[in-house]
């Protein structure tokens, strides 16, 4: 959004997608939420209710939905509004100068888990050991799964062993690649660059799901038989419902996971935006408003 890669930016632009923050008002007709408490806000901020997806509780794939930084100002300000639906109250045990990464990137990899039905007993390979990649190492060590990080970046390694992968592969070896055919239930995608799909396929064993939610712009080239001799199957996925953040975060509470962050004063945004485009930030960068 901030460089306009999506083509759906609108100047000026104020971001801030990942929101924790105390109400400070609330309209005559909420109920579930009150002055004072403390509530993150993700990607979005509104939806019509009414639709088939919103109807069946899907609402974050209603057609209008309204995104926090979609053609309005996001959460980077002292005061931003949603529709209460949106807003998420933390659970005890949740870290709220950690949580708001929870609210987009959390929820991105966490609902994949949930959609693609897996289960404990699943192998299951994350690629990419960043923002996203951290988070779903954890969620996925918890759920029970034997995890196996995939990565371009070998000296990531002993890091992302110690989020909980068991396993690491190089993301362009392809002889590390060849090694761990047909032995993956669930790969969950989190990457942003063009990689051997094929590869990743053929690491997949029968009826296994190569699962996108990285912002690949390139196309996807597969070789449909890749997919029919063994009943794989290629997916992609937004955010995650509204019940399924709910969800997230009581997983994540119990559990004690929380993003990888680092934290910048407001007054420093810029300092936090150079550090976020240099590509070093570990993992998730939080600004602290009252810093």
């Amino acid at each position: 959004m901030l460089e306009n890669e999506w083509q759906m930016t609108k100047y000026p632009f104020v971001p801030g997608h990942e929101v924790v923050g105390k109400i400070s008002a609330v309209g005559n007709q909420v109920t579930n939420l009150k002055r004072g408490q403390t509530v993150g806000l993700g990607w979005f901020s509104n939806s019509c209710t009414h639709c088939p997806q919103c109807v069946a509780g899907q609402n974050h794939l209603c057609a209008t939905a309204e995104g926090t930084i979609v053609g309005r100002h996001g959460g980077y300000a002292d005061y931003v509004r949603c529709d209460h639906r949106w807003a998420f109250a933390l659970p005890e045990g949740l870290d709220a100068a950690k949580a708001g990464p929870l609210f987009c990137g959390g929820i991105t990899v966490f609902a994949p888990i949930v959609t693609s039905d897996i289960r404990p007993t699943h192998r299951a390979g994350v690629i990419g050991i960043g923002g996203l990649g951290h988070m779903a190492i954890a969620f996925l060590k918890a759920w029970g799964c034997e995890v196996t990080a995939f990565s371009s970046t070998p000296d990531k390694e002993p890091e992302a062993r110690s989020m909980g992968a068991h396993h690491f592969v190089s993301s362009r070896d392809s002889g590390q690649l060849a090694k761990i055919a047909n032995s993956l239930d669930f790969i969950l995608c989190t990457a942003n660059v063009t990689l051997d799909w094929g590869a990743f396929i053929g690491a997949l064993s029968p009826r296994g799901r190569l699962h996108i939610v990285g912002a690949v712009t390139d196309p996807i080239p597969v070789q449909v038989f890749s997919l029919l001799m063994g009943q794989k199957s290629i997916s992609g996925s937004p955010t995650g419902s509204p019940s399924t953040i709910a969800a997230m975060l009581d997983f994540a509470a119990r559990h004690k996971i929380a993003p990888i962050t680092e934290t910048f004063a407001f007054s420093k945004v810029n300092d936090a935006l150079d550090r976020l485009r240099s590509g070093k930030a570990r993992y998730r960068i939080v600004l602290d408003m009252a810093a």
